[in-house]
C-alpha cells in the first residue's frame, strides 16, 4: 500500500468515528479519485468494498443533471468549494443529496478535498426544489449574452450574473450588496457623463415605472474604453403592491454604437464640406423611381424643396435651351454604356431669370448584369470659377487702365487677320498712335493726370472706328488699331485707311477735360498695309517705323510705311552690327589735319577719326558718328581716340619740330556726362607719359545745355591738369553768350559755314567780325575752319584769326602721315 494511501485511510477511520451516522464523509485526492471513506458514505453508494480508486464522477447518478456533474468537475479542478444538490447512486438507486467538497491545502498546495455527503430528508424537497431551480436560473443568468443585475427596494445589488459584472468591471462576489452607485460611471448617450439620478436603477426606482431601451456608456470596463450597453428595467412587486426589487438588464452594442458613431462624425463631415462649398448633392433610385433634391440644389436655383414636381425631368426643363440637348445625351450616352460616371456642363435658369452655370457630376451604380440602379452625384455653382476665369482673361488679355485689349490680344487678332487676309485677298491696315509730348505730361502734372487721358483718348479711338475693328493700347501712351476687310484695291484699302488715320488725328486734337484745365494732345500715326504676306511681327515694326516718321515729320501727322525707309533701317541695323565688331577688331584710324598760324607756321593739328572696314572702304565719320552716338558705342570709340592720341602726343616728345604741336580732339556730349570723364583723360595722359599742355579738347556748343554747374566742375578739374578747351563751330549752338564768361575756355573755332562766304557776303563777313573782335575781348584764341581759299584767308588774317585750318593749307592726314609730312626736315 503505498504511503499516501495509509493516511487517508486513517483519516477516513477518525471521520467514521466523529461524523454521525446518517452523514457520508469521504477523502478526495487531488486527480479527483476516493481516497477513503466512513462506513455512512459507503452504505449511501452503490459501489461495493470501499470504492478507493473510483472518480468522484462515477458516484452520480448516470442521469443526473449534466450541467450539475460539469459545476463539480470544475469546481474540484479550479481547487474551489463546491456546494449543491445532486442525484446520488445508492444501493438502491438513485436518491437526492447534498453534496459539500471543501479542499484541504497546506502551505498553498493542495493536499486533498474532504467531501460531506448527506441525503436529503422527504420535508427537503420543496426546498430542495426551490434550490435547483435558483441554481438552474444562476447557470442560465450566467450563459445569457446579456448583463442582468437584481436590485433591492433600498437599490442593492441582491443578484447578479457574470456578463454583468465583467460590463462593470468588476466580479459577481464583489458587486454584490453595493449600491447603485458603486464606484462606477454612466456616460449619455450624447458621450457626457450621466448624473447619478439618471442611473437605470435610480430612475426606474425613483420614476416607479419601467424604463426601456436607454443607451449608456459603462466607463470602468476591463475593455479600457466605454462599453455601450442597451438597458431596459423590470420592477418587482410583492402582494401588496410595493416594489420589492429593480431587474436591470443591458445589452453591449458597443460595436454597434461605435459604428453609429462613425458613421454620425463621417455624416457630419460630409455635411461640414457640403455646406463650405458650392456643391448641390442629388440621388435617383433607377429602380423605384424615387428621386432626390438636396435643400441646396433648390437653393442653387433659387428655390424652395419641392415648390416644383420633383421628377427627373426636372433639371432639363431648367437647363439653358443651347445646353439641354447635349446635356441630356452625354447623360444617356453615359446609362446605356458601360460608365460608372459622368460630368457635363451647363447652364440652369434661376427662379429670379439669370442663368446659373453648373458641373453635374454623376455617380452610376450597376447590378450584376451591367445594368444601371442608381445614380448619385453633384451639382457644382461655377459662377464663381466662371467670374475668376473672366477676371484671369481680362488681366491676360486686356489692359487695366483703359480696358482696351492689350498687346498680347493685339497680337493675336493681327495673327488671325494676317491669315485671314493671306485666304480671301483682302487688305487689312494697322495704325500705330504715339501722343506727342506725353511724356511732358506726365512729369509736369503726374501720373494720375496722364492715366486720366489715357482714359479719355481710349474713349475716343473706341468710338472713332467701327464695331468690328479692334483698338489695343501696347503700354505708356502707344495704341494700335487694325482695320479688316478694307478691299482687294490696295489704292482703294490705303484710301480708306488713310481717312481713319485723319479721322483720329481730328478727335485726338479736340480738348481733353483735365481737372482744373482743359489740354490739347496730337498724335503721330504711322500706318502700314497687310495682305498676308508678311508675318505680324513684321507689319507691327514697319509700323512703328512709319509712326516714328510721322514724329520726325513733326508731329500731329501722319505716314504710311514705305519700303525704303526699311531699306535705311536695315542698313543702319548693319552698320550697327559692323560698328561693333570694327571697335573688336581694331578697324579704326586716327587722322590729323593741320592748323597753320598766320606766318604759315604748324600751329597745331585736330585729329579726326576714320574707320577702315575689311573689305578696304574707308568710312567718313559723317556716317557713323551719328549712329554710334545713338548706341553708346561712342564712349568706348571716344576713350579709344583720346587714349591714341595721347600715345602720339607722348611719342613726339623728342621730335623738335613736333614736341610743341599741339591735338584737339572731339568731345561727345555723352562722354562729358560720364561721372569719371576727368579720370579718363587724366589717366590716359598719365598712362602715356604725353604733356597735358599739349591736349586740348573741343566741345560743340550743345554741351553747355547740359548741367551748367556740373560741366564747369568737370572742365576746371581738366584745367588744372593741364588740359585746355575749345569751343567747335561757334555761332551754330547754343544761344547763350554767357558761358563763354563762366567757361574755362581757351580759343573758339568759327564754325565753316561763315568762313565759306565771308569774301563775298558782307553779312558772313560781319558774323565773323564780331566773333573775333568778342574772342579779343575775352582773351581768347581764333581757329577758322574750312579755309579753302586765298581771298578766305586774306580777310581772316587781316581781322586779327590766329589759326587757320583747311583745304587751303592742307587735307586730313593719316596720323603716321602726318608725322612723316611734319615730322621730318
Amino acid at each position: 500500500m503505498s504511503q499516501q494511501v495509509v493516511p487517508d485511510i486513517a483519516l477516513g477511520s477518525a471521520l467514521s468515528a466523529v461524523a454521525p451516522v446518517s452523514l457520508g464523509m469521504a477523502v478526495i485526492g487531488a486527480d479527483l479519485a476516493l481516497r477513503s471513506a466512513n462506513q455512512a458514505f459507503l452504505d449511501l453508494s452503490e459501489h461495493k468494498g470501499d470504492g478507493s480508486g473510483q472518480p468522484i464522477i462515477a458516484f452520480l447518478h448516470e442521469s443526473a443533471d449534466s450541467a450539475c456533474a460539469r459545476s463539480v468537475v470544475e469546481a474540484l479542478a479550479a481547487h474551489r468549494e463546491f456546494t449543491g444538490s445532486v442525484r446520488w447512486r445508492g444501493p438502491d438507486g438513485a436518491f437526492p443529496a447534498e453534496l459539500a467538497v471543501v479542499p484541504v491545502s497546506e502551505h498553498g498546495v493542495l493536499q486533498h478535498f474532504l467531501a460531506v455527503l448527506r441525503p436529503r430528508a422527504p420535508g427537503d424537497e420543496v426546498e430542495a426544489l426551490l434550490d435547483a431551480t435558483t441554481q438552474r436560473l444562476q447557470r442560465l443568468l450566467d450563459h445569457l449574452p446579456a448583463g442582468v443585475i437584481v436590485h433591492g427596494r433600498d437599490s442593492r445589488i441582491i443578484a447578479v450574473n457574470a456578463r454583468a459584472a465583467e460590463l462593470l468591471g468588476s466580479s459577481p462576489e464583489a458587486l454584490l450588496g453595493k449600491g447603485a452607485h458603486g464606484g462606477w460611471r454612466f456616460l449619455n448617450d450624447d458621450g457626457s457623463p450621466m448624473d447619478s439620478s439618471g442611473y437605470p436603477v435610480c430612475r426606474t426606482l425613483s420614476e416607479r415605472r419601467n424604463l426601456s431601451n436607454l443607451v449608456v456608456g459603462v466607463v470602468g470596463s476591463q475593455r479600457g474604453e466605454a462599453a455601450w450597453v442597451l438597458c431596459n428595467t423590470y420592477l418587482v412587486c410583492d402582494d401588496g403592491g410595493e416594489i420589492s426589487e429593480a431587474v436591470v438588464c443591458f445589452t453591449d452594442f458597443s460595436e454597434l454604437k461605435r459604428a453609429q458613431q462613425s458613421l454620425q462624425k463621417s455624416e457630419e463631415r460630409l455635411r461640414l464640406v457640403l455646406q463650405g462649398s458650392t456643391d448641390a448633392p442629388w440621388d435617383w433610385n433607377l429602380r423605384t423611381g424615387e428621386l432626390y433634391y438636396s435643400p441646396r440644389w433648390w437653393e442653387m436655383v433659387g428655390l424652395e424643396p419641392g415648390e416644383l414636381p420633383t421628377n427627373a425631368e426636372l433639371w432639363l426643363r431648367l437647363a439653358h435651351p443651347d445646353d439641354a440637348a447635349r446635356a441630356r445625351e452625354v447623360f444617356e450616352q453615359a446609362l446605356s454604356g458601360d460608365a460608372h460616371s459622368y460630368e457635363v456642363e451647363f447652364q440652369l435658369r434661376h427662379k429670379e431669370g439669370h442663368w446659373v452655370p453648373v458641373l453635374a457630376r454623376g455617380l452610376i451604380l450597376r447590378d450584376e448584369q451591367g445594368r444601371p440602379v442608381r445614380i448619385c452625384g453633384t451639382n457644382t455653382d461655377l459662377t464663381e470659377r466662371k467670374r475668376a476665369e473672366q477676371n484671369i482673361h481680362q488681366l491676360a488679355y486686356f489692359d487695366y487702365l483703359t480696358e482696351l485689349p492689350n498687346r498680347r490680344m493685339l497680337m493675336d487678332q493681327l495673327h488671325r487677320q494676317i491669315s485671314r487676309a493671306s485666304r480671301s485677298g483682302q487688305w487689312g491696315a494697322l495704325l500705330f498712335i504715339d501722343l506727342d509730348n506725353f511724356k511732358l505730361l506726365n512729369d509736369t502734372l503726374g501720373h494720375d493726370i496722364g492715366d486720366m487721358l489715357l482714359r479719355q483718348v481710349a474713349w475716343r479711338l473706341r468710338h472713332a472706328v467701327r464695331d468690328t475693328d479692334v483698338v489695343a493700347r501696347l503700354g505708356g501712351d502707344e495704341f494700335v488699331i487694325l482695320l479688316d476687310s478694307l478691299g482687294k484695291d490696295r489704292n482703294a484699302a490705303g484710301a480708306e485707311a488713310g481717312q481713319v488715320a485723319s479721322k483720329i488725328l481730328a478727335v485726338c486734337d479736340e480738348p481733353y477735360v483735365l481737372p482744373a484745365r482743359m489740354y490739347r494732345s496730337t498724335p503721330s500715326i504711322g500706318v502700314v498695309m497687310f495682305d498676308g504676306a508678311h508675318p505680324a511681327d513684321v507689319v507691327m515694326r514697319r509700323a512703328d517705323l512709319a509712326m516714328y516718321q510721322a514724329k520726325a515729320a513733326g508731329r500731329n501727322t501722319l505716314r504710311f510705311f514705305d519700303p525704303a525707309m526699311q531699306a535705311a533701317i536695315d542698313r543702319r541695323y548693319a552698320l550697327e552690327h559692323d560698328l561693333r565688331e570694327g571697335l573688336l577688331r581694331d578697324e579704326f584710324l586716327l587722322y590729323c589735319q593741320p592748323q597753320f598760324d598766320a606766318d604759315g607756321a604748324l600751329a597745331g593739328g585736330e585729329v579726326l577719326l576714320r574707320w577702315r572696314r575689311p573689305d578696304g572702304e574707308l568710312v567718313s565719320p559723317n556716317e557713323f558718328i551719328e549712329l554710334a552716338e545713338g548706341t553708346g558705342l561712342v564712349l568706348p570709340l571716344g576713350r579709344w581716340v583720346l587714349r591714341e592720341t595721347c600715345k602720339r602726343l607722348a611719342g613726339w616728345r623728342h621730335n623738335p619740330r613736333l614736341a610743341q604741336v599741339p591735338l584737339s580732339v572731339n568731345v561727345s556730349a555723352q562722354q562729358l556726362r560720364c561721372t569719371d570723364f576727368p579720370e579718363q583723360v587724366l589717366g590716359a595722359v598719365r598712362d602715356t607719359g604725353a604733356d597735358a599742355h599739349l591736349l586740348a579738347l573741343e566741345l560743340t556748343e550743345s554741351v553747355m545745355a547740359e548741367n551748367l554747374e556740373e560741366v564747369i566742375a568737370k572742365m576746371e578739374r581738366l584745367r588744372r591738369g593741364g588740359v585746355t578747351f575749345s569751343i567747335d563751330d561757334f555761332g551754330t549752338g547754343y544761344s547763350s553768350l554767357s558761358y563763354l564768361k563762366r567757361f574755362p575756355l581757351e580759343t573758339l573755332k568759327i564754325d565753316r559755314s561763315f568762313v565759306h562766304d565771308i569774301h563775298i557776303d558782307p553779312d558772313a563777313a560781319a558774323i565773323v567780325e564780331v566773333i573775333i573782335t568778342l574772342a579779343r575781348k575775352l582773351g581768347l584764341k581764333v581757329v577758322a575752319e574750312g579755309v579753302e581759299e586765298e581771298a578766305q584767308r586774306r580777310f581772316l588774317s587781316d581781322e586779327g584769326c590766329d589759326r587757320f585750318q583747311g583745304y587751303l593749307f592742307g587735307r586730313p592726314l593719316a596720323i603716321d602721315e602726318f608725322e612723316r609730312q611734319f615730322g621730318h626736315a
